[in-house]
């Protein structure tokens, strides 16, 4: 999820293991500890020069069971030899900020799983990643309650049980509400299975996943031999049913595809992907599908929009900074969100 999100489960885990013996403290290193996994995002640009690999290196290995494993050794020891001295020693043990590392690191890929954007959990032995997609990437329901009990017990004495009782209020309203999730997607999963079955689409396969910063507004694109079609559906809908759904040509024909970056890109799409040339000779356009447009009627508000272009003798997309929405943009995400 966000980085905010990270910080306040990673903050809690360190409360959970340290904060009786070293206070708030414990909630700056347990969202240091939360936040080192999404290092990847910048340590990929350091090892590779194709933005492609760069972005593919992210939730991989340092978003794994293994690297927690690992990682929770590394980080607790050198903490714990920098933290034992002076008036600090032998307040804290080795093993308290090794069990405060694993986790702040290993429950930072578990929360990820449940979004779309996928994990490598199982990384390096399987670049499989795990989505569940179940909840946004943000999702304010999650973060903000849980952040306001972890700010609130910051003011209680680490001794004082009413400190406990914060901690675990946040962590109970974050856990119903990521419940409450899991049982929305199964109901939606059906929702647009009866959506393309009354459409009579044949589908081989289809993804469902909520639209960004909510789990009221939900986005699925189905996959037939030629074309994906596209469907949102919002709790608020008079219907039981999306009767509107898009239909995008694949095109996966205009790239030979067998390319070993082209692969890649594909593989981090899930193979839901459109192809389409751009104005200027040799670049294309890589809309990946599994996400949703922010306007629901305009595929060009893909969040994953790339640029495809053959340089340096190699496949490659620009740098991906986001797309900024328009307001017009949000204006309809928003008006979509409160139904039909």
């Amino acid at each position: 999820m966000d980085s905010l999100t990270q910080i306040v489960l990673g903050a809690a885990c360190g409360e959970a293991i340290l904060g009786k013996k070293i206070g708030n403290r414990a909630l700056l290193f347990g969202a240091i500890g939360g936040t080192i996994p999404d290092l990847d995002v910048f340590i990929g640009r350091f090892f590779y020069n194709n933005e492609i690999q760069a972005m593919a290196f992210h939730r991989g290995f340092m978003h794994s069971i293994l690297f927690a494993i690992l990682g929770c050794f590394f980080f607790g020891w050198i903490t714990y030899k920098l933290y034992n001295s002076n008036k600090r020693k032998d307040t804290t043990t080795q093993k308290d900020w090794i069990w405060l590392f694993f986790w702040a690191i290993f429950t930072h890929p578990i929360l990820d799983c449940f979004t779309p954007y996928g994990t490598q959990l199982f990384a390096p032995f399987s670049d499989y990643r795990v989505a569940f997609n179940t909840i946004s990437v943000a999702d304010p329901l999650y973060t903000v309650p849980f952040l306001l009990c972890m700010i609130i017990l910051m003011f209680f004495n680490r001794k004082k049980t009413r400190r406990t009782w914060w901690l675990k209020t946040g962590i109970y309203i974050s856990s119903a509400y990521m419940i409450f999730t899991i049982i929305n997607k199964f109901y939606i999963d059906t929702v647009f299975k009866k959506s393309f079955e009354k459409a009579g689409i044949s589908y081989n396969r289809f993804s469902v996943q909520p639209t960004i910063l909510n789990n009221v507004l939900w986005y699925a694109v189905a996959e037939t031999d030629k074309n994906y079609h596209l469907a949102f559906y919002s709790l608020f809908d008079e219907n039981s049913i999306s009767e509107k759904i898009m239909t995008v040509e694949k095109n996966h024909n205009l790239i030979d595809m067998n390319d070993k970056n082209l692969q890649t890109l594909a593989w981090f799409s899930n193979n839901y992907y459109n192809l389409s040339k751009k104005e200027k000779k040799g670049t294309y356009k890589y809309i990946d599908l599994r996400y949703p447009m922010l306007n629901p009627n305009d595929i060009n508000t893909s969040v994953f929009n790339f640029t495809v272009s053959f340089k340096n003798d190699e496949w490659d997309i620009l740098p991906f900074n986001g797309n900024p929405p328009s307001k017009e943009d949000f204006n309809v995400f928003l008006e979509r969100l409160k139904g039909i």
